[in-house]
């Protein structure tokens, strides 16, 4: 059997980049767990797997609950860095019982499905506007026009930043999430921390104002949310903030893009769509599955796990592979076959477990909306030009999408 470096798994190769999904069979016919020496990982790339371990709680997301640096053999982080990990180390997505139980209960206290429901007609007011103006341009760059500036703008309003600070989010968050690659460079977390300190001066400033003087929105929401006198710190408010606008709005993003890509490749299954717009949520749920924007998923082993007979110990990290996982045929018939009417799809786009993504309904509204406004008002919106992949491997976008009106 092939050694783990014959392998074709490259996160670095602009090929693999490109079509991650052949390298990923490979993986799960060399076994259920892979040793991967460049980023000294476990590679996990069967469903079945990533989906059991997503709930075991023997795998954390971090190990500082319960272990130090030194117990881990791993180095703290540069203290150069410190803003950025005070920024991700107090947000639900880094935390285990019983801090996560803590914050995520009382975040749900102010992000409630009536927070979300009371959004949607803005957002399907919104997704027809920016579709409206780009009809009336006769086409554009997708990202830019439609799928960026709409969860953005719904995260902002959710959070109640006013419309003239919100063109400062996205650059924030797209520097901050550089963080989540594997092995990111320096120069990397330079405008990580630096896009940390900005976000949460600007956030602490919003925070005392709201205390001044509250509104409806989430912020004033987190404020004062409570459970038997228990409340969210200010740091917790603002990791809090962070975590949803990036979480919320670059899933939403790289589906929207990620999606009309594979629409555009599968031209029968867009004709479909177009036919029948009742198949837009199965279309939502196949086009997460088959192109997740999020493609990797990393847990620290807490206590030693068996899988397959070979012991992951204490100590190390697994990564578990969302991409293959959506594509292994043990669960899905056909998994390189794009079916927007796939009935039985239990795609792990969302996560599972307790990190399972709060934001989900709300992603699922605004990829509605937008996909909805798209067919509607943009019947033949064809492909302009043949699209760059991003240079990263976790967060799996494109850097444009450019189409025309006809």
């Amino acid at each position: 059997m092939a050694g783990p470096l014959d392998l074709a798994f490259d996160p670095w190769d602009p090929a693999f980049l490109a079509d991650p999904y052949p390298a990923y069979a490979e993986l799960r016919a060399h076994g259920r767990v892979v040793r991967y020496e460049p980023t000294d990982q476990w590679l996990v790339p069967h469903h079945a797997d990533v989906s059991a371990l997503l709930r075991d709680r023997r795998l954390g997301r971090t190990y500082q609950h319960r272990f130090s640096h030194e117990d881990f053999c791993r180095t703290a982080p540069p203290p150069a860095h410190e803003p950025f990990h005070t920024l991700n180390d107090h947000g639900m997505l880094d935390l285990e019982p019983p801090d996560h139980t803590r914050i995520r209960r009382l975040v749900s206290k102010a992000f409630t499905p009536r927070t979300v429901e009371r959004l949607r007609p803005y957002v399907h007011g919104l997704a027809h506007d920016l579709v409206a103006a780009l009809v009336e341009d006769g086409g554009g760059d997708l990202l830019t026009d439609v799928a960026e500036p709409l969860p953005v703008a719904v995260i902002a309003e959710m959070l109640g930043i006013p419309e003239a600070d919100r063109a400062q989010l996205r650059p924030w968050s797209a520097a901050i999430c550089g963080m989540y690659e594997l092995n990111p460079p320096e120069d990397t977390a330079v405008r990580a921390v630096r896009a940390s300190v900005e976000f949460s001066d600007y956030l602490r400033e919003l925070i005392a104002a709201r205390r001044e003087e509250p509104g409806e929105d989430l912020i004033s929401g987190l404020i004062a949310a409570h459970d038997d006198g228990d409340r969210l710190t200010e740091q917790e408010m603002i990791s809090t903030a962070v975590l949803l606008l990036n979480a919320g709005h670059e899933a939403t993003v790289n589906a929207t893009v990620n999606g009309w890509w594979a629409l555009f490749r599968n031209p029968g299954q867009l004709a479909a769509l177009r036919a029948d717009h009742s198949l837009v949520p199965s279309a939502i749920e196949e086009l997460m599955r088959y192109d997740t924007p999020l493609q990797l998923f990393e847990r620290w082993v807490l206590d030693d796990i068996e899988i397959d007979g070979t012991v992951i110990p204490r100590g190390t990290e697994i990564a578990m592979l969302f991409g293959s996982a959506n594509h292994d045929p043990a669960v899905f018939a056909d998994p390189g076959r794009l079916d927007l009417a796939r009935a039985d799809n239990p795609h792990i786009s969302f996560s599972a477990g307790i990190h399972y993504c709060i934001g989900a309904p709300l992603a699922r509204i605004e990829l509605a909306a937008s996909m909805t406004a798209l067919l509607e008002r943009a019947p033949t919106l064809t492909l302009a030009a043949e699209p760059r992949r991003k240079p990263n491997f976790v967060i799996r976008g494109l850097e444009g999408l450019h189409v025309e009106v006809g």
